[in-house]
């Protein structure tokens, strides 16, 4: 991702049952840059805008067996320590931090009215 900052939004996921339409349906929407497709059971492609041109990079796939949701992801230096935060503050933790192979963490929780938020670290 390239772009976390302490506790500003950083990333931005779009998952579905069709991941192959909804990334024609964005680029072309928007004429978002879209990557290739990762492999692997995500069909997973990230939207880079590239330095100096604004805006959050983020992610277009396959939600698996899931309805599909939309996810923006908040940047923080110790997922677990804010999702310590979180419950004290009424929200509940979702999913727990999970490391990726590229090097970052994340981890998912839910706010007081059950919105689900990415926490997210490089």
């Amino acid at each position: 991702m390239g772009n976390a900052q302490r506790n500003q939004v950083v990333h931005f996921e779009v998952l579905g049952r069709d991941a192959t339409a909804l990334r024609r349906f964005y680029g072309e929407a928007f004429g978002w840059p879209l990557g290739p497709v990762a492999e692997g059971p995500m069909e997973y492609s990230m939207v880079h805008f590239g330095e100096g041109a604004g805006g959050i990079d983020g992610g277009i796939g396959s939600a698996g067996e899931g309805a599909g949701h939309a996810t923006f992801y908040v940047g923080v230096d110790d997922p677990q320590a804010a999702l310590d935060q979180i419950e004290r503050l009424g929200g509940r933790t979702v999913l727990a931090p999970v490391r990726i192979p590229e090097g970052i963490t994340f981890a998912l929780f839910a706010d007081p009215e059950g919105h689900v938020v990415g926490l997210v670290t490089e």
